[in-house]
């Protein structure tokens, strides 16, 4: 591991998000010094971010901790293009309300990680439509394509592994490099910005905004990438068999957000709470050295340190406290998930299969069917043995159903 001098580095490099650096000795030179300014992109791709996006904005929240000052780039230009990095096909294209209602929601967020202001490192929101949507086409192309390569842009592997596997590469989407390069020129020339960072498939894209300034401006820029994270068992970050794990508590609630995370795969924890959580190395280095049972107690302090920071302390104390009535005592919670069903319906009678789809916990009624043969299905806490029953007023506890598939995925069903 490198030592290096500056607080920030030093604190990224411990804390294991460091993949590359373009110039390891200048970058810590000038973070040493004194404040540097440094950006990461948000596409407005989706109304809120997900999990795979907390590396990057825990990158924005050590910068500033460390006496920086961060940017959060919202890309309401670049996603009327579409990132090819990553992909086999070309992203959907939204129109601009579209791209503008995504950004409402993913600005929320940020807040919760930055301290924005006109401070020297307070946090600043910037957001690329408002020089990429002003281009003239072809004094974009005379002022700054001629610094690109076509040659070199077709070894990047945003583009190489689309063509390696005969994927189609829209022109538009060609282009998409060139606007973050020039997004890179451009807040270097408004807020003297001299640092890019990001995931590590983007690394062919950051250096082009390098290149591209020290061909425009003489500037000396600086890229530094995160990996790209996957579990011990390979699955993608932020991702799971029921969908993205949101960061807005409208689309995930903060139980089920705390559930994510403390479904940890063992070998996961030291990595995760150094990557995700503010707790000191000397703290977590404790908790790393627990074994056996008692690893259990580490994904619980994993889980609530890292709802906390997305969702406030209070709904993460009280999403481990439903989780220990549930698992420990076995009561109902009513903080579990609910599903609201007209009363009238539930008088009639709701189909077993039907009820645990509309819950969320099967996506389809063959699902829910396959899952009561394997026993993982149980009501009010009494495993389902026939899938042609139906759920009534005579199955209420305390006014709601309690549904479960398997032991860790619970939700209420409430008639209204």
């Amino acid at each position: 591991m490198t030592a290096f001098k500056s607080d920030f580095l030093r604190v990224l490099s411990e804390r294991g998000f460091i993949h590359q650096i373009s110039d390891p000795q200048g970058l810590d030179e000038a973070a040493a010094k004194g404040p540097i300014t440094g950006y990461i992109g948000f596409d407005a791709t989706a109304k809120s971010l997900h999990a795979g996006s907390l590396v990057p904005i825990m990158m924005l929240y050590w910068m500033q901790q460390t006496g920086h000052r961060p940017i959060a780039l919202m890309g309401a230009g670049t996603t009327m293009v579409g990132d090819p990095s990553g992909k086999d096909e070309s992203r959907k294209l939204l129109t601009l309300d579209e791209i503008n209602a995504n950004l409402e929601g993913i600005k929320r967020i940020f807040s919760k990680f930055l301290t924005f202001g006109d401070g020297p490192t307070d946090a600043l929101m910037a957001n690329n439509a408002d020089w990429l949507l002003k281009l003239v086409y072809v004094d974009f192309l005379r002022d700054f394509g001629r610094h690109f390569s076509v040659n070199r842009m077709l070894s990047f592997d945003s583009v190489k592994l689309r063509l390696e596997r005969e994927q189609p590469l829209s022109f538009l989407e060609f282009n998409y490099m060139i606007l973050q390069a020039y997004d890179f020129v451009e807040l270097h020339r408004r807020h003297g910005c001299i640092l890019q960072m990001g995931g590590s498939d983007q690394w062919g894209n950051i250096v082009n905004g390098i290149d591209l300034g020290r061909r425009t401006d003489d500037a000396s820029l600086h890229a530094v990438t995160c990996p790209l994270l996957t579990t011990s068992s390979g699955a993608k970050m932020g991702k799971t068999a029921s969908g993205a794990v949101w960061l807005d508590p409208e689309m995930l609630s903060p139980y089920d957000y705390w559930q994510y995370w403390r479904n940890t795969e063992d070998a996961d924890v030291e990595r995760f709470l150094k990557l995700y959580t503010i707790l000191p190395m000397a703290e977590i280095a404790r908790l790393a050295r627990l074994g056996g049972a008692e690893i259990n107690e580490a994904k619980k302090i994993l889980a609530t340190e890292i709802t906390a920071m997305v969702h406030g302390r209070e709904a993460a104390e009280q999403a481990a406290e439903t989780a220990r009535k549930t698992f420990e005592e076995g009561a109902l919670a009513a903080t579990l998930p609910t599903v609201e069903v007209p009363a009238a319906e539930l008088s009639a009678g709701i189909g077993v299969l039907t009820a645990f789809v509309r819950a969320g916990l099967a996506a389809s009624n063959g699902e829910a069917r396959r899952a009561v043969q394997g026993g993982a299905l149980k009501v009010n806490d009494i495993p389902v043995a026939n899938d042609r029953m139906t759920l009534g007023d005579a199955d209420l506890l305390d006014g709601v159903i309690k549904l479960s598939q398997g032991k860790k995925k619970h939700v209420l069903l409430k008639p209204v």
